[in-house]
């Protein structure tokens, strides 16, 4: 039995296709080993978010190898539909695939043999106009359940339209029949995953609708699948977040009260260089529109630092601007300059040394935006889904609104939903200790 090791990079919508990818390898004979193994394939699925994913794919490609020298290592993913050449030319990489391609891989995997210069096949991206539906299974507790595809909004910093091609959905009725396989795995959270979330609907006509699938429609029938508990929406963009799903949510017992919705600029001077489609004001509106139906509810929020022509004046007033919003914790990126994207036009650039400097400003924000949301939660009572994880001598969880939980490991917790008290911050405040609620319950 051939061996094969999968390695992916970047967003859960690349572990969704990773993992559908590896039980097709599992189906046709393959066993899928742990990287630290040796294999005779390797198969790395490659983000081009940053340049930080460029590299560290060069990185994995020489560890692999240093494992398994005869190893056939294959790229696939975003930066190898950008960069197909670049990735050819790194050193005992043997076949590189692009969007179109991907889900093929077993087809040109006939001899693997080692190559002296990878094989490339990859496709203009406007051929990648099909939608392959996709879910992780097995690596985590939580499952990521792909329903959208590809982006039509051209930021100007951003390469994922070059990379994913343009908005594409599953229709409805297929998402439906994908949870309800899933929730017959004894899986108890589904993640909804995909480039542009709140976009979903392109497409779904495949299915013969007369009327074009919302976003909205498709957490109201997710929301009647039986045997699952939780259903977890990943990032939305804030101009696609209506009114009528944030209503849905906040009285819905299956979707929980969590949400990230991208800012990247608290300045509306920025947000139009950014060719984002909104201003300030209207992020703001979500924000409170959320925390007057469900006070609890964690949002998350990107925001990007450095952006070409962001003075310090605009940077203050981005962290000015998160300062006071309610929110729960940031993720924040520092730009880096990608080929192909508008934003190289824009020269007024911003020194590394500075977007480092506004990275660890908001960085700090995040910490205490993040304790404070924690301290608000002190004493009360949760239901916590744990992982299987077990870190010196501790297991995790996450709370409905996404409040990171530990307590001592115990193998019977895993994958299950129990009721616990909230007692302190761990000593760096990104975790709260828990006590379980009546242990015996789960031994029952």
């Amino acid at each position: 039995m051939k061996k094969v090791v999968f390695h992916t990079l970047g967003c859960k919508l690349n572990f969704s296709e990773t993992s559908t990818i590896a039980r097709l390898f599992q189906e046709n004979g393959y066993q899928k080993v742990d990287f630290t193994q040796p294999s005779d394939v390797y198969v790395i699925n490659t983000c081009s978010v940053t340049a930080n994913a460029d590299k560290e794919c060069k990185q994995i490609v020489k560890a692999a190898l240093n494992i398994s020298p005869e190893a056939y290592v294959v790229v696939i993913g975003c930066y190898a539909q950008l960069k197909p050449e670049e990735i050819a030319n790194i050193e005992g990489v043997d076949l590189v695939l692009g969007a179109s391609e991907k889900f093929k891989l077993l087809n040109y995997l006939n001899d693997l043999s080692k190559k002296s210069k990878a094989e490339v096949f990859s496709c203009e991206i406007e051929e990648a106009n099909f939608f392959v539906d996709s879910h992780s299974f097995g690596d985590r507790t939580r499952v990521f359940l792909k329903v959208q595809d590809g982006c039509d909004y051209n930021c100007s910093f951003c390469t994922i339209p070059l990379a994913r091609g343009s908005s594409r959905s599953d229709g409805i009725l297929n998402a439906v029949k994908n949870a309800a396989e899933i929730a017959k795995q004894d899986v108890k959270e589904i993640v909804l995953t995909g480039v542009n979330l709140g976009d979903f609907g392109n497409n779904s006509s495949k299915e013969g609708n007369k009327k074009q699938e919302t976003f909205y429609d498709l957490v109201t029938e997710l929301d009647k699948v039986e045997g699952i508990e939780r259903f977890r929406i990943s990032s939305i963009e804030p101009n696609l977040l209506k009114d009528e799903t944030i209503e849905f949510v906040s009285k819905s017992e299956r979707f929980v009260p969590h949400f990230h919705i991208p800012l990247q600029s608290g300045s509306n001077k920025i947000l139009k260089a950014m060719r984002r489609r909104y201003m300030r004001e209207l992020y703001s509106d979500r924000v409170s529109k959320i925390k007057i139906l469900m006070p609890h509810c964690c949002i998350g929020v990107d925001v990007i630092v450095g952006f070409p022509g962001e003075t310090d004046e605009d940077f203050l007033e981005t962290y000015n601007f998160l300062n006071q919003l309610d929110i729960s914790y940031l993720h924040v990126f520092t730009y880096s300059e990608r080929d192909n994207t508008d934003a190289l036009n824009i020269k007024e650039i911003v020194p590394v040394a500075i977007r480092k400097k506004r990275n660890k400003m908001l960085r700090i924000l995040s910490a205490k935006k993040l304790r404070n949301f924690y301290e608000q939660h002190l004493g009360s009572s949760q239901k916590v889904l744990f992982e299987g994880d077990n870190k010196e001598g501790f297991m995790h969880g996450f709370t409905e609104n996404y409040i990171k939980v530990k307590t001592p490991y115990n193998p019977l917790l895993t994958n299950k939903i129990q009721e616990v008290v909230l007692n302190k911050l761990d000593t760096d405040g990104s975790v709260l200790v828990s006590e379980i609620v009546e242990l015996e319950k789960v031994f029952s």
